[in-house]
Order: C-alpha cells, then structure tokens, then sequence
C-alpha cells in the first residue's frame, strides 16, 4: 500500500472535468420548461399562523401553484420528517415532535418554510412569494438552552429533548475527590453555518408513475426512503441521484424540509420543478452545527497521572430535532470522549434543549471536534494549573499499550501516540519557540503556542459493496456506495482497482449516486468512504483474480497465477490480461464472468490520531489573531493517495480556523439571524492560513485488509483545540485567565483591556 502511494504521480481523475467547466451539478440537470419553486419563510422566531392568503400569489402570471401544509395534507404527503432521538439515561427515549417540511400552524424559528410556490421562472416564484399575505399571532421565544423558558414543543417540558449519560458517575465524583488536583474548565462551543461551496438544490420529475429526485447530497438511499414514505409511493417507484455535489460536510448527509414539497410539486403538476437555495437562504434555513457548552472537570494524582474526567454538556438543537442531531452531543462524542489518554473512569453527562433557534446536526467530525476539543481545551487548562509542560502532561497520560479498551466500551485496535508526539514536536521545532517568541515581542506582539492530540472514530454503515461490470464498449464500471462531494473518490477508487487486477485507469469508470444502478449504500459521512469502499473494491478484486483465474485452466494450464497485472501457469508463455480474460469470456458467451460483487464488512472500528500545534500571534492594540505557523502529524495508518489525504487535512485545518477565529452564528434577542450574508458571517480567507506543515507516522490498523483509517474530518477535529490553546496561551502572558471562541478581534481586545484594567 505504501508503495502505491508513494508511486502516485498523476493529476486526479476528476480534474479535467471540473477545471473544464464540465461537472454536472443539480442545477446543471433541471430538463428544458422545469418549473421553478420558492418558499415563503417563517419571519418570526415563534409565532401561531391565523391565516395564509394566496389570492394575489395565485393571479401572478407563471405561477402554478401555491400550498401550505393542509394542502401537501389534502394531496396525500405525510409531512412529518424523520429523527434518530437519543437514549436517555434512564432508559427513556429522548422528546420526537413533529417537525413539518412546512409549518403547521405554529412557526418555530425564523426562515422556517411555510408555503411553496411553483412558477415558470424563479422570478415570478419570488413575486409570489411576496404577494402572500400571511396573518400570525407572535408567542413567546426562547434563544437560550434554558429550562425555565418559553416552551416550544408541548412533548418536551422545560424544552429538553434529552438526558444522555454514559460512563459511571458515582465512581467519576469517588476518584476526583480523592484526587490530588482537580481542575475544572468551561469550553463554549460557538454555532457556525456550514456554507458548502454549492448551495442546497433540488430537482423533481414525475413521470409514468415514477420519480426521480436529484438533490445534492451525500448518498441517495435514506433520501430515496423519506420520499417513498412521505409521498405513499413504493420504493421501487423512486429514483434519486446525486451529481456532482460542490461541498457537503455533513450537513447534505439528511434530508431538509424543503425536498419534500418539492417533489409533491413535480407529482401534482405533472412537470419537472427545481429549487436552489441562495446564499442568504442557505444562512436561515440550512442545518447549523455545534451550539454547546461543556462543563469539564479532570482528576490528577500527585504524579500528574489522570485519574478521573467528567464532561457535562448542554446542547442546543435549534427548534426541531434534525435527523442525528439528538446523537451528535451524546452518543458521537462519547465515541471519543477521553481522547488518546488513559483513563480509569469517565462520565458524559448531556442534556439537549430545543431553542427557537434553526434546527443543527452534522458537521465535518459530528460530535468528534467538538468531544476532542473539550479534553484538549482541559489538558492544556491543567498543564497551566499544574505548572507543567503541555507536552509532558500529555505523553505522561497517553495511552500505550494496544489494544486498548476506553471506557466507553470502543477499543482502539492499534497506534502509537507518544511517537506521534514525538515526531511532532520535532517538526513543530519546539526547542526553537522561545526565539520565535521573543522576535514577535520585539515587534509588539503576543505569541502563543498551542497543541491539540486527537483521537478519531470511523461511524457510518458497517457494510459496503463494490461490484464491477465489463462493460461491451471496453469500459470497466465500478459501482460504489458512497458519494463524492469533492474528496476525489473517483481517483481512488480507479487507482485502486487499477492497482489490484493491472486494468488501465482510462478504462475505469466509477459510477456513484444513482438509486437504480446501485442497490444500497452507506454513503459518505464519518471519514468511512475509502476505507470502506476502497475495502470492498480490494474484495471484489480478489474475487475477480480467483474466478478469472479458475476458469483459465483449460486454456493457460493448472496452477494459473496472476502477478503484475496478467494471468499465466508454468509450462506456458501464453500470458492473459484482465481484460483479455474479460474478453475472451464475452466472446464465448460467459456472462457470469463479467460482473463480480463482493461487499465487506467492518468488524472493528479503526481510530486515526495525530497531533497538532499552532502558533498565533496576537496584536493586542486590536486584538488581531493571526495564525503564523501549523504543524501536523498523524497516523492515518497506509495512505492510498498521500496528495489527497494532505488535502483533506489542509481543508479540515481551513474549516477549524474559520470557527475558532473569524465564523459565528448570531441572532438577535428577537430570533433574527443577524449574520445572514458574507457582509456579517466571515469566511476564512486563503490569506488567514499559513503554508502547513504536514507528515505522517503510520500505524497499520488490522482493522481492514488497506491497513488505513480514515482521514477525511481528522483535520477539523484537532486544529479547533491547538488553535484555541495558542490564543490562551498567547493571552495568558498579559493576564487574560479564559478565552472562549470565537477570537475575534473585539472579544480579544476586550479580554486585553479587562486584563489590564484588573493589574491597574
């Protein structure tokens, strides 16, 4: 595996499609006269709808519908959208309002859709939209993950929807009393959007009692279930696709409200209907992430050796439960709650509350970033406390003895932290920090080094399938579950097929997101895809070599073999290509040679760690935080595509920035989303990021036959705590106790100023 990665060369399969403007993305693929549709939203945080008049929207020319949710009703729509709710710690099942893909009576958070409208153009759509008259009584809002506020949902009584725990509480609070230290931190998680490069978009066409959904997404099967289920219609009457998809992160990993109507629309109708979001839209309505705040409290002996940690977390779930959303805070992040350290006992502890807020769920790590930067917010805390070296705390603790059972029932397979840690300190020059400190002094600045160690968890589908056709024009198609949104699985997969039976890459073909051609699918999400599929595509190229070669003994001889890309047997010069042997079954009529199907399934769960450090330098006459150096080392076990894995990273690094320092989701004290646009929510820019600094020191897992373990959100998961660290420990030189992001230049230059003014 090593040396298929280190052999790479080429540019990725993908590039010329899309560098040449010929991606095909949802809006690329509405048919000639598809109807256009918007959505009249909620502009009110909690209000009762006392009337909808649609007279004026109806006489507008081009309009061809107009509904609310009694009409989706009277047209046969189930209007309830699905949720995973958590277990709570007394056994109960966690609060399952309804949540309307249009509101029913009652509006819950501003831009909620309402009512759809259909038109010939998405002008006349959105003049529609204006022309609807909508009468509402205001209630009650409540903003804040608080028990006592207005209640949104009568089956969630003080507004919580769950009381998660996991771990042993009563022995957590026996070891930290008994504990030489005990330090305790809060860590606030700030909401962010997550502003996917391609907006939301859908498109619909009903025809001869089928449909097809095409939507931008991350799989195509749970989307294919909802529709099949909310529409009445059987499963095999619905095909879904998913292009080209321009950025999904988790968030185009579920359905969103607006899908449904859409494709009710195109059913009612009779025509094919599209919708896109734009970017204000995408703001208002599309899944938000993270929103919580977490309570930790670390127990240590007299040596520094942890003995205890405790998290409670409350979370904020926006008004409705989105589909993972109950799970994200509660089960996800106890996946990696204690991180890479060894822990006796542990305990989660979070409640969920519903706010008037919009509703969040997955976003690149999924409970991941959000568990790691906790304990690595508190390690670093404690290495303050303590006064000791951050680094030193953290190997004192590491677990090193594989493999490794947390408490949380998860083991870890395989690894080596402490030689992660060191290579990375190494890289990082350490050793040379107190100089590059000391040169930022001299020019008036706060320097500050932090460093986060992570652990990951692979989640999603245990189970995915490869099968690949030769196919009669000469091409080789593999069909795969899963679901670019730009990784650039299409280079991987052929790379990897290529690799294991010596068919040319030109030949290949990866066919992905289309529910006819592909019975099932795990789709993209949790860093599964190439470890799994690529997985399943090593399977099937297995079979293939054994099937080819079995049936080739009548022409090769007995004991045929296949090495370096060709089938042959002692006693004979006679050698067979893959596709040779493909083709001599075609032609003497051996179809059952020409499709293999294999699917693997994961046993054991792998855990990419690694560690990062960041370097900031802070101006404290405005408060500016400026990233000046990152360094990464990780073991993602074997790297397929080491280019592409850096790039995951790079990206992942780019998107925890952007949270720790420049993004956040803000509402005013009425529910309206003050960061609607680019001109208020700040995007990082390429400008903001140094050049990184980037290796590996690979543990093969056993978890899999590639010895890999998943690279895609490792980025995001560890740069959201060594960024942090470094502004705390940049701000810590002029007295500043705790930070909190995002570190923008106000909040910094006033956590300065308070400092200065409490040493006056």
């Amino acid at each position: 595996m090593q040396k298929f990665g280190a052999a790479q060369t080429a540019g990725r399969v993908e590039d010329v499609r899309f560098l040449t403007g010929q991606g095909r993305y949802v809006d690329d693929l509405a048919p000639m006269g598809a109807l256009h549709a918007a959505f009249l939203r909620a502009p009110v945080a909690h209000g009762r709808i006392t009337g909808l008049d649609f007279s004026d929207a109806r006489a507008i020319p081009g309009v061809h519908l107009v509904m609310d949710a009694e009409g989706l009703e009277a047209a046969g729509v189930n209007l309830a959208m699905r949720a995973v709710v958590a277990t709570n710690r007394d056994g109960t099942k966690g609060a399952d309002p309804l949540r309307p893909v249009l509101a029913k009576g009652v509006m819950r958070f501003v831009g909620e859709p309402v009512a759809i409208v259909v038109a010939d153009t998405a002008e006349a759509a959105r003049d529609a939209i204006e022309a609807i008259v909508l009468d509402y009584e205001e209630l009650p809002h409540n903003l804040a993950m608080d028990a006592d506020g207005a209640t949104i949902h009568p089956e969630a009584p003080g507004n919580r929807a769950f009381d998660y725990a996991m771990g042993d509480g009563a022995a957590v609070e026996a070891a930290l009393s008994a504990s030489a230290h005990r330090v305790v931190l809060e860590v606030v998680h700030n909401r962010v959007a997550v502003v996917s490069m391609e907006p939301r978009a859908c498109m619909a066409d009903w025809r001869d009692g089928r449909m097809h959904f095409a939507f931008g997404g991350q799989g195509v099967w749970n989307q294919k279930g909802e529709l099949a289920r909310m529409l009445g219609l059987p499963l095999e009457a619905v095909q879904v696709t998913n292009p080209d998809v321009g950025g999904g992160f988790g968030m185009k990993g579920m359905p969103h409200p607006e899908y449904i109507p859409v494709a009710a629309a195109a059913r009612i109708l009779g025509r094919p209907v599209r919708w896109a979001s734009d970017r204000s839209e995408a703001m208002l309505s599309d899944n938000a992430a993270r929103d919580l705040v977490a309570v930790t409290e670390l127990g240590f002996d007299e040596g520094h050796r942890l003995t205890a940690y405790r998290a409670r977390v409350r979370s904020n779930l926006g008004a409705y439960n989105s589909l993972f959303a109950q799970n994200i805070q509660s089960f996800l992040f106890s996946k990696v709650l204690t991180g890479p350290y060894d822990i006796p006992v542990a305990v989660l502890e979070t409640e969920g509350f519903f706010t008037n807020t919009t509703p969040v769920d997955a976003y690149r790590g999924a409970g991941r970033p959000e568990a790691i930067l906790t304990i690595e917010r508190a390690m670093d805390h404690a290495a303050r406390v303590l006064g000791v070296d951050p680094f030193d705390l953290r190997e004192r603790n590491m677990i090193k003895a594989f493999p490794y059972k947390m408490v949380n029932g998860e083991t870890i397979q395989d690894g080596d932290f402490p030689r992660v840690l060191k290579r990375l300190s190494a890289e990082a020059d350490v050793a040379g920090y107190p100089a590059r400190k000391a040169e930022s002094a001299g020019r008036g600045l706060l320097r500050g080094m932090g460093l986060a160690f992570y652990i990951e968890a692979i989640l999603g589908d245990p189970n995915e399938t490869a099968k690949v056709e030769f196919r009669a024009d000469g091409t080789v198609a593999v069909y795969v579950g899963t679901q670019s949104n730009g990784q650039g699985h299409e280079t991987v997969y052929t790379r990897l097929l290529a690799e294991r039976t010596g068919i040319p890459e030109g030949r290949i073909v990866i066919v992905q997101g289309d529910s006819d051609a592909i019975a099932k699918g795990g789709g993209t999400g949790g860093s599964r895809s190439v470890t799994m599929q690529g997985s399943a595509i090593h399977a099937t190229a297995g079979a293939m070599v054994a099937t080819f070669a079995a049936w080739l003994v009548d022409d090769l001889g007995e004991g045929v073999t296949f090495a370096d890309g060709t089938f042959g047997a002692p006693g004979t010069n006679r050698r067979l290509t893959m596709i040779e042997a493909a083709e001599l079954a075609r032609d003497r009529g051996q179809a059952s040679l020409l499709v293999h199907q294999e699917t693997w399934q994961l046993q054991n769960r792998s855990f990419p760690n690694g560690g990062h450090v960041a370097e900031v330098e802070v101006d404290p006459e405005t408060g500016q935080v400026s990233l000046v150096r990152y360094t990464v080392t990780d073991d993602f076990g074997n790297l397929i595509s080491p280019q592409l894995v850096e790039g995951q990273v790079h990206g992942g690094v780019a998107q925890g920035f952007g949270q720790a320092v420049t993004e956040n989701t803000a509402y005013d004290d009425q529910g309206q989303l003050l960061t609607g646009s680019f001109m208020d929510y700040a995007m990082p820019r390429a400008t903001d990021l140094p050049f990184m600094t980037f290796t590996t020191e690979p543990v093969p897992t056993a978890t899999n036959p590639l010895g890999m373990k998943g690279c895609g959100e490792a980025g995001t998961v560890g740069s959201l705590g060594a960024i942090s660290n470094a502004v705390a420990d940049a701000l810590a030189s002029v007295g500043v106790g705790h930070v909190d992001m995002p570190f923008t230049p106000v909040r910094v230059w006033q956590w300065i100023e308070e400092a200065r003014a409490g040493h006056s």
